[in-house]
């Protein structure tokens, strides 16, 4: 279908849910980002019905390959939903259609919000020193708030829980992903089972994010606005998330603000601690941040091959296999760093 026809039938199916007398479309284009997931700007002006006036939209698809560990829509907008309802700053998920006749995919519906989600230009300068304090002080409270939804749950029969602790739950299944890629790899082999070897002794299990990180948040006005991409949430050990969010793959290129790139652990952690009750064991982040790097490695590696195996032509994912060298250097490091601790 032609971009104008999606449109079309994005205003139709607007109108019939909103029980708007009309709906003009305003706006429909493609955002950047989501090489997972294909996220297109829908603005409508509706007359009458339940959201009468203008309405900023994000509409979300799949893209044409996929991950196999994310989320389908149906259940990345249910999860969503329990996440805005437990208070985590999500953008209001609207409406999840599964009729693949009107665009040819399923979609989820939610509300735009603004601001900009660009790791680069989030630590380099589009914040000020006390923005950033409070941000990486919102990322702890947004989080700690996530990590009180914990399993079972009545809205998420589809996410299984670990059978044994999330730590060695994560090992198998990247040492799975990684054995189905052809070349040798032997750092990752090594920092697996070295994750392994060191796998905590005791573990909590809550609703994760799974992809919490600078790049998938939302900044306006120096607050987050809307934290995105649901599509790796499951349930797991919460320091999976801490770990991911201070992981030196995802500071671009600020390496001294180890939260994301913008601020430091100290604020995180006291910030997660109020809201959450807890304290937060620095040496368990660290672990999880070698256990993330490892994780990057392994896409970057699953990302490439998309490329070369012609199942996605990208320049995107092309680059992003070669990214390895840097990630692997930084598991070595930090596990050095750790060991000599």
């Amino acid at each position: 279908m032609q971009a104008d026809d999606i449109s079309r039938v994005l205003g139709r199916y607007v109108q019939e849910r909103t029980g708007a007398g009309q709906v003009q479309v305003l706006e429909f284009t493609r955002l950047s980002g989501g090489a997972i997931q294909s996220n297109y700007a829908l603005t409508v002006q509706c007359v009458g019905g339940s959201l009468p006036g203008r309405l900023a939209l994000v509409v979300r698809s799949d893209s044409p390959s996929q991950v196999a560990i994310s989320l389908t829509r149906d259940h990345e907008f249910r999860v969503m939903q329990v996440a805005y309802a437990a208070g985590v700053s999500v953008p209001e998920p609207l409406w999840f259609c599964a009729d693949l006749s009107l665009i040819g995919q399923a979609f989820s519906v939610m509300r735009r919000v603004p601001g900009t989600a660009s790791g680069r230009e989030l630590v380099r300068g589009a914040l000020k020193p006390q923005q950033a304090q409070a941000l990486t002080q919102q990322l702890g409270r947004e989080l700690a708030c996530l990590h009180k939804v914990r399993p079972p749950h009545d809205k998420l029969p589809f996410l299984a829980a670990p059978t044994v602790s999330p730590a060695l739950a994560r090992v198998a299944q990247y040492r799975s992903a990684l054995d189905a890629i052809s070349d040798a790899h032997p750092t990752l082999e090594w920092s697996l089972n070295w994750l392994e070897d060191q796998a905590p002794a005791s573990h909590d299990v809550v609703l994760c994010h799974g992809d919490y990180r600078t790049g998938n948040y939302m900044v306006h006005e120096g607050r987050i606005s809307g934290i995105l991409d649901w599509e790796f949430s499951g349930w797991s050990d919460p320091y999976e998330d801490l770990g991911w969010l201070c992981s030196r793959s995802w500071r671009f290129g600020a390496r001294r603000n180890p939260v994301g790139g913008v601020g430091r652990k100290e604020d995180l952690f006291q910030a997660y601690e109020a809201v959450a009750g807890r304290k937060i064991a620095p040496e368990k982040v660290l672990y999880w941040e070698i256990m993330g790097m490892t994780r990057w490695a392994i896409i970057a590696l699953q990302q490439a091959q998309r490329h070369l195996s012609g199942q996605e032509t990208s320049l995107e994912l092309a680059l992003t296999g070669r990214l390895l060298p840097e990630i692997e250097f930084d598991i070595l490091d930090q596990i050095q760093y750790m060991e000599a601790a």
